[in-house]
C-alpha cells in the first residue's frame, strides 16, 4: 500500500495555546481557518475547547466551506493526580464526541485522534527545567502506575463513547518529555488502547541534545506511532535555553520552535522514513508561538512550501 500523507496545521501556530500563562486575545477562529486554508493545508486540529465552534453542525459547515478536515484535538490532564482522572475522562469524551460527529459529517477518510497529554507547564520543576530534565526530576514508581492507569482509563472511555483512538503527546514541561520517559510510558500502557503522537520538535528539545535525530524516535517507537506533529527546534535558542536556565515559556517566547527547515530536525529523513514505512494519515505542522508573536500566516505559508520541496 502506497503511503498516503495529508498535511494539516493547528491553532497553536497562530498563538492559540492551551496554557493559562499564555492567555490573551487570540486571533479570531475564522481568520485562523481562512489563513490555514489559504496557505495550503488540508486539515486542522481543534485547538483549546471553545476556540473553534463546539456545535458539530456549525463546525462541520465552517470546515467544509474551506475544504478542511479535523486531524485531532489536544486534551491535557494532570495524570499523576488520581483525582484528575474522572474529570479528565469527562473532558476527553466531550471532545472526542465532537470530533467524531464532525468527522462523520465531513466523511473524512482518516478519523481524527484524541491527543491526550499531561497538564504541561504546571509543575514548577518540570517547567523550569524543560529541555534539560534529569532522571531525579521524574515520576516515582507509584506515580508512573497512576499516570499510566489514568491514560488507559481515558483512552478506553474515548473508544467506547466515540469510537476514536487516543494517542499520547510527549511534551516539554510535562512528566513525559525525555526519550527514556516516553519509553517508560509506552511500556506501562496497552498498545491496543494508547498510541503515540510523535512531536519532532518536542522530541529533540526534550532529549537534551540538538544532535538527537527525530527519525530515531520513529525507529524506536514505530509500533506505537499513529500520528506525527511536525515541529522544528532552533539549535542556538535551545542551547541558550539550556545554558542559561530558561524555563519552558521563555524558550518558546524566544523562538525555540522555529519555522520548519530552520532548525535541527532533519525533516527530509523523517519524510523518507514515513514513506518507506507506508505511513497513512495526517502530519500536523505545529509552530508554537505565544499570542501576538511572529507572523503566523506567513510562517504557515513558508512551512507549507518547505514541505512541498521535500515531497509532501
Amino acid at each position: 500500500m502506497a503511503s498516503t500523507i495529508l498535511v494539516g496545521n493547528a491553532p497553536c501556530s497562530w498563538g492559540a495555546l492551551e496554557f493559562e500563562e499564555t492567555q490573551a486575545r487570540p486571533i479570531p477562529y475564522a481568520q485562523v481557518l481562512d489563513e490555514l486554508a489559504e496557505t495550503g493545508y488540508a486539515g486542522t486540529e481543534l485547538g483549546d475547547w471553545g476556540f473553534l465552534p463546539t456545535d458539530p453542525d456549525v463546525l462541520a459547515q465552517e470546515l467544509a466551506r474551506r475544504r478542511l478536515q479535523l486531524t485531532g484535538a489536544f486534551v491535557p490532564v494532570a495524570l499523576k493526580d488520581p483525582a484528575s482522572h474522572e474529570p479528565g475522562k469527562a473532558q476527553a469524551v466531550q471532545v472526542a464526541d465532537l470530533l467524531a460527529q464532525v468527522a462523520r459529517r465531513l466523511a473524512q477518510p482518516f478519523a481524527p485522534f484524541l491527543v491526550l497529554a499531561d497538564d504541561n507547564g504546571t509543575d514548577p520543576v518540570r517547567t523550569q527545567n524543560a529541555g534539560r530534565i534529569r532522571p531525579e526530576m521524574g515520576l516515582s514508581p507509584t506515580e508512573w502506575r497512576i499516570f499510566a492507569q489514568g491514560a488507559e482509563e481515558i483512552a478506553r472511555a474515548v473508544r467506547e463513547a466515540a469510537g476514536l483512538e487516543t494517542v499520547f503527546h510527549h511534551h516539554c514541561a510535562g512528566f513525559v518529555e525525555t526519550p527514556a520517559e516516553i519509553q517508560r510510558f509506552l511500556e506501562l500502557t496497552d498498545p491496543a488502547l494508547v498510541g503515540l503522537v510523535l512531536d519532532t520538535g518536542h522530541y529533540v528539545y526534550g532529549s537534551g541534545s540538538n544532535e538527537t535525530r527525530a527519525a530515531e524516535a520513529l525507529e524506536r517507537f514505530q509500533g506505537r506511532v499513529r500520528y506525527v506533529h511536525f515541529k522544528d527546534c532552533h539549535p542556538e535558542v535551545a542551547q541558550r535555553a539550556r545554558g542559561e536556565g530558561w524555563d519552558y515559556f521563555r524558550a518558546v517566547a524566544q523562538g525555540v520552535f522555529c519555522e520548519l527547515g530552520q532548525g535541527c530536525v532533519d525533516f527530509p529523513e523523517v519524510v523518507a522514513w514515513l514513506k518507506e514505512h507506508d505511513y497513512q494519515g495526517w502530519v500536523t505542522v505545529e509552530q508554537d508561538v505565544l499570542p501576538g508573536m511572529g507572523t503566523p500566516k506567513e510562517s504557515a505559508q513558508r512551512n507549507r512550501e518547505y514541505l512541498r520541496r521535500i515531497g509532501l
